[in-house]
């Protein structure tokens, strides 16, 4: 860190020349510049004129001190001095949003948090859609956002980084090959993970996919190992405009972006969306579509407070709650199906009804255990008189419901989870917009 230039985060329980002693020797040992102080609050040991010797900052909270601060000076490091009872734990994770946000280090007695490295994409414009955690439709939302693109004339080209992806990048070409059952299984048979969200996006949105894996997460979401620096390369050296990013659970693509559109779950605990490090993702995100926003997954009343909540830490980000439905993929018009899927338990039927008002089909059966094999198993054996199964590409999609559909000579149709909302493809397609003008901006100036 050495000569980097620092915040100092202090507040007024700690008596001054304390305080003094203590950035003198953070300096030393850490070689960074002092250029400010903020001071978080608390009044017990400060007396009339007491002088840091930095320019001082304050703030209604200990949050917007900090906020102020980092907008006046240009900082590479925030060391924080303050302690209980001014800042706790959550103050802290806040902050420590802010700070990485702001492309700073978090750094205290006995931590430093660092942000996530973002690498440059050469060639094309890119969009990221990340997520606040598994299981809330992100993976949903990247495919219908890669659909909108291609119709209107993006012509993207999406990198898919998953759990459970390849070890080197695979270009999977959705708009020419047709990605059924077969191509599936042989997925599987050479050890791929075939219901990986690569194959997810390619089948099911009919567009160039790249597949890419990662392993772990850290608190700011940047992937312990992945291969996607290497994926961008390749999707920038495609035929194809503008390159879409698709995270995995909570981790961020390594890659730098023009925009990015963060999914959160309307059935989440809030505090992963607007405390913790879930700030620092809504920080450096544009649009944020809460998914499952209705009853009974959550009321309209928890909607309506998360919003306000997601309004205080980033009162300019486009926030829209969403509803998913099931989209086949194939003409299911007339089938006695089996609807297989991720979806709670509370919600089968009113999917089940919508596909059946909607598609023409009979549901004469639903599981939500996709994703837990024992249980989607013995669900499955209790079926009777079904002419088709239809299941999302997750999970136990292809080693459980494909080969039970080629043992029975069942057929097995495909489907996907649908984002609706009013103004959604507005709001998509200003975030697009908005990464395109600055990528020609960049290569302008």
């Amino acid at each position: 860190m050495s000569g980097r230039r620092a915040l100092f985060l202090i507040d007024g329980e700690h008596y001054p020349p304390v305080v003094l002693e203590a950035m003198e020797r953070v300096c030393s040992s850490l070689g960074v510049e002092p250029v400010a102080a903020a001071l978080l609050g608390g009044t017990e040991k400060i007396g009339e004129g007491a002088d840091y010797g930095l320019p001082l900052v304050f703030g209604e909270d200990p949050e917007d001190a900090v906020r102020e601060a980092i907008v006046r000076y240009e900082v590479d490091v925030v060391v924080d001095l303050s302690d209980e009872p001014v800042v706790g734990y959550r103050e802290r994770m806040r902050i420590a949003s802010r700070v990485l946000a702001a492309g700073a280090r978090y750094v205290g007695s006995d931590f430093e948090l660092r942000p996530p490295e973002f690498h440059p994409v050469f060639g094309k414009p890119s969009l990221a859609v990340i997520g606040t955690g598994k299981r809330i439709g992100k993976t949903a939302v990247t495919g219908y956002l890669a659909r909108l693109l291609a119709r209107e004339g993006f012509d993207p080209i999406v990198v898919s980084m998953g759990r459970g992806g390849p070890p080197r990048p695979e270009v999977i070409d959705g708009k020419r090959m047709e990605i059924g059952s077969d191509y599936l299984l042989e997925a599987l048979r050479r050890g791929a993970h075939a219901a990986s969200d690569c194959y997810e996006t390619a089948a099911l949105s009919r567009v160039t996919t790249v597949g890419c894996r990662r392993c772990g997460g850290g608190l700011a979401g940047a992937p312990f190992v992945s291969n996607v620096i290497e994926g961008a390369r390749v999707a920038a050296g495609l035929e194809g405009g503008l390159i879409l990013f698709d995270g995995s659970g909570a981790a961020l693509p390594p890659v730098e972006v023009g925009a990015r559109v963060l999914v959160a779950g309307a059935n989440q605990d809030p505090e992963y969306v607007t405390g913790f490090l879930g700030a620092y993702r809504l920080l450096v995100s544009e649009v944020l579509l809460i998914t499952m926003a209705e009853e009974p997954l959550a009321s309209p009343e928890r909607v309506q407070r998360l919003r306000q909540e997601v309004r205080r830490v980033k009162p300019e980000i486009e926030v829209v709650p969403v509803v998913f439905r099931p989209r086949p993929a194939m003409d299911v018009r007339g089938v006695r199906l089996v609807y297989v899927s991720t979806a709670p338990l509370k919600m089968l039927g009113r999917l089940a009804g919508f596909l059946e008002e909607n598609y023409g089909c009979r549901v004469v059966a639903a599981t939500g255990n996709l994703s837990n094999r024992r249980a989607l198993e013995r669900d499955l054996e209790d079926v009777r008189g079904a002419e088709a199964y239809l299941t999302e590409i997750k999970a136990a999609a292809v080693d459980v419901v494909v080969r039970r559909g080629l043992e029975e000579g069942v057929p097995v149709y495909y489907c996907d989870n649908e984002p609706v909302a009013e103004g959604l493809d507005r709001v998509l397609l200003d975030a697009a917009g908005r990464a395109l003008r600055r990528f020609t901006g960049k290569k302008s100036g």
